[in-house]
């Protein structure tokens, strides 16, 4: 009788812990990643090598079941995220994770450029098409594309840039029929599709799609940045120094370990970024030396503040520096002894 009762206890609290486990809130809940050095990641030809390192930091992410929710509420530096502040309106999970992919990549090349123009070496880009992020339902685009695909034609004129997309079809008019050329895994196909007005604004008519540039940049020497499958666009600063410092004679790190965050434009401009004291408390525990965070031209409530509070309330011995640009950081490199 107790072994049935036992087993019946033990069945009834499996079913329950699955429940907890599988069924998803409508949060993301977020906590401390990990650091991870660059050097096995970026692979410049020829490049040379050097004694310290350079760290990308990670935030962890994942959608909230009961029991992910109940530890945010509870633990420090767990936090939870509405699922609208993180995707947008009618996103599904697949197109949020390319959208992801894609701001890395255009990350990693923004990242080549700046390093490789500081070091006074040439890069060309090769255009690809037109990269689709997200597909709008109930729209022409609908019926035939989907997230992840490259449109190469419109009319059967070759594209380049989204913004000659943009261009030549917002010279339309409702119900004209264009003709897209779109590759998926290799293949080609060629489908009609008439244009329709946005529903949220009647006024602009397209084939329902959200969509970026595709380009490769041409670089000499070449270089590789094997990313996996992190995403966003944060690491831009720290994949930038790590090409520089390969490329260059002298070692910029003087041997320290050096981790950060912070996005990265054509300019070298360093921008914020989400989860700042979840990658101190990850950059700590991976014995990093000094940490760029980004200052935001000195605002109140800037990564770099945050970054400082997290820094004293774990009592890290690791050195916050507050950087704006590409340049800032090389600077703070040539002092170090």
């Amino acid at each position: 009788m107790k072994k049935r009762i036992y087993l019946a206890a033990f069945s009834i609290g499996a079913i329950i812990a699955v429940l907890l486990t599988f069924i998803k809130l409508p949060y993301y809940v977020t906590m401390p990643g990990t650091a991870q050095k660059l050097e096995p990641l970026v692979h410049v030809k020829n490049g040379d090598e050097d004694d310290g390192d350079f760290m990308l930091t990670t935030v962890r992410m994942g959608r909230a079941n009961v029991i992910s929710y109940a530890l945010a509420k509870v633990r420090k530096y767990y936090e939870l995220y509405p699922v609208e502040e993180i995707k947008q309106q009618g996103e599904s999970d697949e197109e949020y994770t390319l959208r992801q992919l894609h701001m890395m990549e255009n990350s990693k090349q923004t990242a080549i450029a700046v390093a490789y123009e500081k070091a006074g070496k040439p890069i060309t880009y090769k255009f690809l098409g037109v990269y689709v992020i997200r597909v709008l339902p109930d729209m022409p685009a609908s019926r035939y594309l989907r997230a992840g695909d490259r449109i190469v034609a419109i009319d059967g004129k070759k594209l380049q840039t989204a913004e000659q997309f943009i261009e030549y079809v917002g010279q339309k008019t409702k119900g004209e029929t264009v003709k897209i050329t779109f590759e998926r895994k290799g293949k080609k196909q060629t489908v009609p599709l008439a244009l329709k007005p946005f529903p949220e604004n009647p006024e602009r008519v397209g084939i329902g799609i959200s969509l970026v540039t595709d380009s490769d940049i041409v670089t000499d020497p070449p270089v590789e940045i094997e990313s996996e499958e992190i995403g966003g666009p944060s690491a831009g600063l720290m994949f930038s120094l790590e090409i520089y410092n390969q490329l260059v004679e002298e070692d910029i790190t003087k041997g320290y370990t050096i981790a950060g965050t912070g996005t990265i434009n054509e300019k070298g401009e360093i921008g914020p970024i989400g989860g700042i004291s979840q990658k101190i408390i990850a950059a700590d525990k991976a014995g990093a030396d000094i940490f760029f965070a980004p200052n935001e031209k000195g605002a109140k409530n800037s990564n770099y503040q945050e970054a400082l509070k997290t820094a004293k309330d774990i009592g890290t011995k690791m050195k916050i520096v507050p950087v704006d640009t590409f340049d800032d950081a090389l600077r703070y490199l040539q002092t170090l002894k």
